[in-house]
């Protein structure tokens, strides 16, 4: 609906009072501005005109000038004036019937032919291939989304509403120093805890999340030509960010039940990038030999290894898996967390842990590159963190996540066999992989289900090369216990009438 400002706005850029040429009154003159505007789209169909009195004093104008305007374009079918909702544009414009016949056609000309490829840079035209971001981010059973509706909501609105009530001009503008101190120094204190991070807080920098993590570190880190290793399957995010770096040799290097190993043959990496406490997709741990081995191999050659913790926190049996980063003194590794799992992904908040060499010069260039913000809601979490809520909710969601993955888990194994349990199980995550043991086209089969109102991933689609497991990727943190059953039975009724159509 447009604003009456707005709306004045609009007719002022457009040299109303010459319209018509200069004998024509100015009611006239206003009528043309405004059929114009309403003609070319300017103004939508259910746009709501300013008030004769409201436009008339921002035009200078008199009150009259505008009702005459208003009356014309109502008398030719342009507008409609209701009682208590004012004066309109209709929906389809008397114009537009008559041209048609009695079909309103599109509002404006048809863009001119784009060039090929749209005119994208060949990386982007990559990207668009492989893209993978899913449309649909809640409902069973949607992997890597956690349960949203769990938040504790009372705590952050309390802190929240107390700091923005007297926020100073610190909390309000931009940050220039890699995140809040408070926040920093919190999550310090925990990852040290939690997940045996070796670190200070000026060695922590905040990030909108993940994404502009791994960004920041290539940018910073690769020059074209360098050669970068990822896990395959491996996180899609991670590649199509590497893809948009110019000149980047991508290598993807195989994972089993003990995670990413030595390959031999492949180029020297300057990067690696692994996710050892919970592979993704396949939820693999990486074993401490092929932690230790990778470590010295880095130092060896020169490498980074970037360590993506992105749901560690939740592990459901066995001893806690600590981080890559604090096995070794001055390792080079570089972390990588987010709040995303942890509390709710709009948040758009992560974390890296940079070694000491790394954190002033990628702070600086994380403050040029991305014009930090957010300070405010960096200090309710670093609040948060400090009065103990945001452990609390971890160890609640805990607790939940696991009653939901043995219910999901022992459904499979009753009604479709084990057979169809996860390849590797590591009691950990939101997500887990259900194999498909027969010849279900994976991709095929998720599409057959998202139109039944199941949402997983095909795991195929996580491979880059051409050896590829089949299977579906079940998230089970973001459907209630109430829920699991009936959504588990509709993605059971979509198998069954695919297998009996063999």
């Amino acid at each position: 609906m447009a604003k009456p400002s707005v709306c004045a706005d609009l007719i002022l850029q457009m040299d109303w009072r010459g319209l018509g040429g200069d004998r024509v009154r100015l009611n006239r003159a206003l009528y043309l501005a405004l059929r114009q505007a309403v003609d070319s789209g300017a103004l939508l169909p259910g746009s709501r005109l300013p008030a004769s009195r409201d436009l008339a004093r921002e035009l200078d104008v008199s009150r009259n000038t505008v009702n005459h305007a208003y009356e014309q374009l109502q008398v030719e079918g342009y507008v409609r004036s209701q009682v208590g909702r004012g004066t309109q544009v209709v929906d389809t414009l008397p114009a537009a019937m008559l041209l048609s016949g009695g079909r309103a056609p599109a509002r404006r000309a048809a863009a001119a032919a784009p060039a090929p490829g749209g005119g994208l840079s060949v990386q982007a035209q990559a990207l668009l291939k492989t893209a993978q971001a899913s449309e649909q981010q809640w409902g069973a059973f949607m992997p890597g989304v956690p349960d949203v509706t769990q938040f504790p909501r009372a705590a952050y609105a309390r802190i929240h509403n107390r700091l923005l009530r007297h926020a100073g001009p610190q909390l309000l503008t931009y940050g220039t120093r890699g995140g809040v101190e408070a926040l920093k120094q919190a999550l310090a204190e925990h990852l040290r805890v939690a997940r045996s991070v070796n670190c200070a807080a000026d060695q922590v920098l905040i990030t909108e999340g993940v994404h502009q993590a791994i960004d920041l570190v290539v940018r910073s880190l690769a020059d074209p030509g360098d050669c970068v290793w990822m896990e395959e399957p491996g996180y899609w995010g991670i590649a199509n960010v590497l893809r948009m770096q110019h000149g980047l040799s991508l290598h993807s290097v195989p994972v089993d039940e003990e995670g990413m190993h030595l390959p031999d043959g492949l180029p020297v990496p300057r990067l690696i990038f692994v996710t050892p406490s919970h592979q993704y997709p396949l939820g693999a741990v990486m074993s401490m030999a092929r932690r230790r081995a990778l470590i010295a191999y880095a130092r060896r050659v020169g490498a980074w290894i970037v360590e993506d913790d992105y749901d560690s926190e939740f592990r459901f049996s066995g001893s806690p898996v600590p981080s890559m980063q604090g096995m070794e003194e001055d390792a080079p590794v570089i972390y990588i967390g987010t709040f995303s799992k942890t509390l709710y992904p709009g948040l758009r908040m992560g974390y890296m842990v940079l070694p000491p060499t790394l954190a002033e010069p990628l702070r600086r260039i994380h403050s040029e590159l991305y014009r930090e913000g957010h300070q405010l809601p960096q200090q309710v979490i670093a609040e948060l963190i400090v009065e103990g809520h945001y452990a609390a909710h971890i160890r609640k969601m805990r607790l939940l996540y696991g009653k939901r993955r043995r219910m999901l888990m022992a459904l499979i194994e009753r009604y479709l066999g084990a057979d169809h349990l996860p390849w590797v199980d590591s009691g950990a995550g939101l997500h887990f992989v259900m194999q498909l043991p027969g010849q279900d086209d994976d991709v095929v089969l998720a599409e057959d289900l998202r139109q039944a109102g199941i949402f997983v991933k095909p795991l195929s689609r996580y491979y880059a090369g051409p050896h590829r497991r089949r299977g579906l990727l079940l998230g089970y943190a973001c459907v209630s216990e109430e829920e699991i059953g009936a959504a588990f039975f509709r993605m059971l009724a979509v198998l069954g009438a695919r297998h009996g159509r063999r």
